[in-house]
């Protein structure tokens, strides 16, 4: 028996989980996972499922745990799979490493991952039943039963933007210019979408996160400098 095989067999252990089992728990946070982008993680080297003897992927709780930071890294700092592997390197060797830009992201962060009611997310942000109401109908937040720490941190924002004197109907055009940036990445991914198989589905995902990320750069960079502008 293989490793792999013995280690998804071992009595007593916590149970292991199934591609599907992973994507029950890990799509309500990350829906644009799917069983390809499973699989191509794992061709990446980014994680190791034990393996049974019939060889289906079954997942341990660090498995489960590691998806999660790699998924998180991916959407919150639009990092690329080849960073996320330095880092991840870095820990599995016991050190503490820091990612571009500062970030240090922990090693366990699936016990932080919370969701959050309507009254919840209004307390959490410090802000209005209007301010979400006007969020809503400027297309800045969608309107959804449960909500993620990433719209806390949108309404957080635009409670302190409100504050300024900026509402959420003076940033429409966020939506619209967002809109536009999709364009340019479903353009730049034209070659890899051709190819119908599982693997290049998930590579052009990997490719999309990593333009938004250089998008996102350029555009920090433009507002940086137009705010000299303001300088005295």
């Amino acid at each position: 028996m293989s490793g792999s095989a013995a280690r998804a067999r071992v009595p007593g252990s916590a149970p292991l989980l199934s591609i599907g089992q992973v994507l029950a728990r890990l799509t309500p946070e990350f829906p644009e996972l799917t069983p390809s982008k499973l699989r191509f993680l794992e061709e990446q080297g980014l994680v190791s499922p034990a393996r049974t003897e019939s060889g289906y992927r079954k997942f341990c709780a660090a498995d489960l745990e590691r998806l999660h930071l790699i998924l998180s890294m991916q959407r919150d700092h639009y990092l690329p799979l080849k960073i996320i592997r330095g880092y991840l390197d870095e820990l599995d060797a016991g050190l503490t490493p820091v990612l571009p830009g500062g970030v240090t992201p922990g090693p366990s962060m699936l016990s932080s991952a919370r969701r959050f009611g309507r009254d919840e997310l209004l307390r959490e942000a410090g802000a209005s039943a209007m301010l979400l109401n006007d969020a809503i109908s400027a297309s800045l937040i969608l309107p959804a039963e449960v909500y993620t720490e990433d719209t806390v941190n949108v309404l957080r924002a635009l409670a302190e933007l409100q504050r300024c004197g900026i509402e959420p109907r003076h940033l429409r055009g966020f939506r619209n210019a967002a809109e536009r940036e999709l364009g340019l990445i479903e353009t730049a991914l034209v070659p890899i979408a051709r190819r119908k198989d599982a693997s290049s589905r998930a590579k052009a995902a990997e490719f999309a996160l990593e333009i938004a990320g250089q998008l996102e750069v350029v555009r920090g960079s433009l507002i940086r400098s137009a705010l000299t502008r303001l300088a005295p």
